[in-house]
């Protein structure tokens, strides 16, 4: 799957200000979210936002940007994108 890099959505990018402000450019759906965990699909994979007291301050789907407020933890992607060629496993038997 190609992006078209006019697309906003398509260029994704953290920037992470301490441990209490991130911003996540790319951003294609917010699957989920909590106090304690923030769930997005983004243009890399599925992104796993972990902390306490996790707040979405501004999100705009349209230009593909989200603002997290709250102390931050941990930032884990749970998958790769599907143009990679699917899971680790699948690669190396394949």
């Amino acid at each position: 799957m190609a992006y078209d890099i006019t697309d906003p959505a398509a260029v994704h990018r953290l920037q992470l200000e301490g441990r209490e402000k991130l911003t996540v450019a790319g951003v294609e759906d917010v699957e989920r979210f909590d106090d304690q965990c923030i769930v997005l699909r983004t243009g890399a994979g599925t992104l796993v936002v972990s902390g306490e007291g996790l707040h979405i301050g501004k999100l705009s789907l349209d230009g593909g940007e989200l603002h997290v407020d709250g102390r931050i933890d941990a930032l884990t992607y749970e998958d790769a994108p599907e143009e990679r060629g699917g899971s680790f496993f699948s690669r190396l038997f394949a």
